[in-house]
């Protein structure tokens, strides 16, 4: 599995709905909204998408783990 930077990890974050294919709906969803200028987020946004695509749903359920135990490490 491909890591994720801390940008994607951050936009999986705001968009997480708790399982792959609904993070993964989100995502298309957002992209729908962009203004033709957000071409960073565009990447962004397929970046992501293309590593969930390839990852497991078991895959998927240990990076969220690790990124709300991050999440909260952030908050102390």
């Amino acid at each position: 599995m491909e890591k994720f930077t801390m940008e994607e990890c951050n936009l999986m974050c705001i968009y997480d709905t708790g399982t792959k294919d609904g993070l993964l709906a989100e995502l298309t969803a957002m992209q729908a909204h962009l203004q033709p200028d957000e071409t960073e987020l565009l990447e962004l946004t397929h970046r992501v998408m293309d590593k969930l695509t390839a990852m497991t749903d078991e895959e998927y359920r240990e990076i969220t783990v690790e990124l709300i135990a991050d999440f909260e490490e952030q908050e102390d």
